[in-house]
């Protein structure tokens, strides 16, 4: 017996052996195959990030390079334009994400309808602005609200309304700014709120209908619930892609008049490369580093908590 179990020992020993240096030969081709995208990630990710991080600590004057620690970090609390972008920027986050997510909900809702027809060609209509780029709708927008001969003073001017400088005014420069990243990123979002729809199940609607909920009730207390994550993914989303904003208000207004449309990511396009102060935008760039992290830790928290 005892000799028995020694060879079932040793066999059971040289199987562990033999499934191990099969798993490690398996193995090898994953490795080779996942290199390429390891190296992009270094260079393009990796490396860039590490490089902003130490610029960040770093000033350049002279051609000169030195160590100056937190300086630039303590450059962002005195520096009124840094203040100024980010409120821009919760101007943006506080009206046009809730208008934006509104329009996006209703939509998606209407476009769910199975009484509506050519359900999917409506659904193309809308979605279409998020698949143009936005460098060529920002032009767009340009010239429809130029002052003198823009499309969208000659219609008001067709009920008797006085034509409106749109770009160089401060109130009209931040309501054309909204307007356009609302044309553009709605149909984005009703696109992921529709998904987000059709996945409730039928028996939620029933159950609703047979204990006499009606249209209203059915869209407060069941498909609003349903679409919580949805609806925290897209929210979130549209925050950080407002933190970020850059394109369109640089062909619309290059932030101005009066620095009214400047957001961070602008500014720190301005400081980086029109002032040639790397470190200062590199120190901009991790400001707006902690604050996405801040709100991706929200998001993460929000999820996890039950309604």
């Amino acid at each position: 017996m005892a000799s028995t179990s020694l060879v079932l020992r040793e066999r059971g020993g040289a199987e562990t052996t033999r499934r191990r240096a099969l798993g490690r030969r398996l193995q090898r081709p994953g490795a080779w195959f996942s290199l390429p995208a390891a190296v992009l990630l270094v260079v393009f990710f990796a490396y860039p990030l590490a490089t902003s991080l130490w610029q960040s600590l770093h000033a350049t004057a002279g051609g000169v390079t030195t160590w100056v620690g937190l300086e630039q970090y303590a450059r962002l609390f005195e520096d009124p334009l840094v203040g100024k972008s980010l409120a821009n920027a919760g101007m943006i986050l506080v009206v046009q994400v809730p208008l934006m997510i509104g329009l996006a909900v209703g939509l998606a809702y209407l476009l769910n309808q199975a009484w509506l027809r050519f359900r999917g060609g409506f659904r193309l209509l809308v979605f279409l602005p998020a698949v143009t780029t936005l460098v060529a709708y920002a032009v767009v927008f340009r010239v429809m609200l130029a002052t003198d001969g823009g499309a969208i003073n000659q219609l008001i001017g067709l009920v008797g309304i006085a034509p409106v400088d749109w770009l160089n005014n401060e109130w009209w420069a931040r309501v054309a700014l909204i307007a356009a990243i609302t044309w553009r990123w709605t149909g984005y979002n009703m696109v992921i709120i529709l998904a987000g729809l059709q996945s409730i199940p039928a028996e939620l609607y029933e159950a609703a209908r047979i204990d006499g909920a009606g249209r209203w009730q059915t869209f407060t207390r069941v498909v609003l619930p349903q679409l919580r994550p949805v609806l925290i993914f897209t929210t979130v989303t549209s925050t950080i892609g407002a933190l970020q904003l850059f394109d369109e208000n640089w062909i619309l207004t290059e932030g101005g008049p009066n620095d009214a449309t400047l957001t961070p990511v602008l500014y720190l396009y301005k400081v980086g490369f029109r002032q040639f102060d790397f470190g200062y935008a590199s120190a901009i760039a991790w400001l707006l580093v902690g604050i996405t992290a801040v709100i991706a830790f929200v998001q993460f928290r929000l999820m996890r908590e039950k309604p």
